[in-house]
């Protein structure tokens, strides 16, 4: 998924950034690099704050790593999600909405036909019958129009 590769993507940069950091970081414990940008005056290096400089960027990298790792699994989560309309049932996919049995198909290379689950089936036979016995309330019961030829006499 586009997620998953951007995402791993985004710790690599990031990672590298800090390795940066880290590079500049000794490179000015041996270089010098303020004496060589401005020409001040040279200084001892200190190993014990290059260091203390070293472990406190790498705790910020730590928590910032996984802080951002965090970020992306829960977007990933998120993208893995399949967005159907509440309203007409039809699935977003890759900026449109499409019927759910184009999407199976166009996706998944899935054909697909109909059939009525159990549960809405008997939903479907007592609606029909609550159906039937509303139209037969509502018509007046069939009076005999002609009496019979017995109880004429």
């Amino acid at each position: 998924m586009k997620v998953r590769k951007s995402g791993s993507r985004v710790l690599w940069y990031e990672s590298l950034g800090f390795g940066l950091i880290l590079f500049l970081s000794w490179l000015n414990k041996f270089v010098d690099l303020p004496h060589l940008l401005t020409a001040s005056d040279a200084r001892l290096t200190k190993w014990r704050d290059g260091f203390i400089e070293t472990l406190l960027i790498l705790l910020t990298w730590a928590f910032v790593y996984s802080l951002t790792k965090r970020l992306v699994e829960r977007l990933h989560y998120l993208e893995g999600m399949l967005k159907i309309c509440a309203w007409c049932r039809k699935v977003g996919h890759e900026d449109r909405w499409m019927r759910l049995e184009d999407y199976f198909a166009e996706d998944f290379h899935i054909d697909t036909t109909h059939g009525v689950c159990p549960e809405c089936m008997k939903r479907l036979e007592e609606d029909t019958k609550q159906f039937h016995r509303s139209q037969a309330a509502l018509q007046p019961p069939t009076q005999q129009q002609n009496p019979s030829p017995a109880q004429s006499t």
